[in-house]
């Protein structure tokens, strides 16, 4: 009931999928829900909803779930823009105001020992995810935005006119898919980078694949390098997240060195890398990888000799 109440129309198969159950189980709780007198509305091919203005009793929340709604509070205060965080604020405000007093209190004592940090190492935004709000508006509302954009490749300012379909996080970075007017084909935008949002009253009528369909239809273009390198055990342990960055996919601890691999789309900036601790490692493979850093290397020599 909790999960026909969250959405307007939920499907035999979505239910089934939650509580792990077979849809024909799905099928036998409606009837029993229905015989109970919980106003259910059916439509074949589409789903289940409650009839509009049926509401269930106030929910109650655990301790979990109370604690996880409040890391995610810290997490969203780092990780959106002032509208949503203070959207999510004032929702969560809501859900304490109708907890136990044993879980306010537990809130109360643990809200300031759970806290999220900036990496110092990563760049710092520069305020530019004001324009989340925007951007969701127009993927709800299908519609067309014009931004003007700083691409990164030329370094140089362009306007664009877009049909959003979607938004991410990555790497430390929010990003959002749209089709793209100029390029006339899709794109993807870093928020950071956009210097004005301007959302239009036109409607796009095109029907875009999903956010999944797109990220991962990039990823199956982009061709992956297989790479084997045998690292020092001791450097190996300060690699950190370095290794996911370049593709890392597995390894392997010997005595005295770690063979790792890892899955590349990016052969000069695996090179480049390992720069940083080829006097204690090895190329195991490929090739390829072999002679373009020996190309770097002899240019590092030259330019020492000069």
């Amino acid at each position: 009931m909790i999960q026909l109440q969250s959405r307007s129309v939920v499907t035999a198969q979505e239910i089934a999928d939650k509580f792990e159950i077979s849809v024909r189980t799905v099928y036998r709780d409606i009837r029993s829900l229905e015989a109970a007198g919980v106003p259910i509305a059916a439509e074949a091919g589409i789903g289940y909803s409650l009839v509009d203005g049926y509401q269930l009793p106030p929910v109650q929340f655990t301790l979990s779930e109370a604690t996880a709604f409040l890391t995610a509070e810290k997490l969203i205060e780092k990780l959106t823009d002032e509208g949503i965080h203070e959207g999510f604020q004032s929702g969560i405000t809501k859900i304490k105001s109708i907890l136990r007093d044993s879980e306010k209190e537990h809130l109360e004592t643990i809200e300031h020992q759970i806290v999220v940090r900036e990496n110092r190492y990563t760049p710092k935004t520069n305020g530019n995810e004001r324009f989340m709000q925007q951007i969701i508006q127009c993927i709800s509302n299908k519609l067309m935005a014009e931004i003007t954009y700083l691409s990164g490749v030329k370094v140089e300012l362009s306007t664009r006119k877009l049909e959003p379909i979607g938004m991410f996080f990555a790497s430390s970075r929010w990003y959002f898919v749209a089709y793209c007017h100029l390029r006339k084909a899709y794109r993807q935008f870093r928020l950071d980078r956009i210097k004005t949002f301007r959302i239009s009253s036109e409607v796009f009528q095109h029907k875009h694949p999903s956010l999944n369909t797109f990220l991962q239809e990039v990823a199956e273009e982009r061709e992956l390098h297989h790479v084997v390198l045998e690292i020092d055990n001791h450097q190996a342990k300060f690699l950190g997240d370095q290794k996911y960055y370049n593709g890392y996919i597995r390894s392997e601890q010997g005595e005295t060195t770690t063979r790792m691999e890892f899955l590349t789309p990016h052969m000069e900036g695996m090179a480049r890398w390992f720069l940083m601790m080829s006097d204690k490692s090895k190329v195991i493979s490929p090739p390829e990888l072999k002679t373009r850093i020996t190309e770097i290397v002899a240019e590092i020599q030259k330019n020492i000799r000069s």
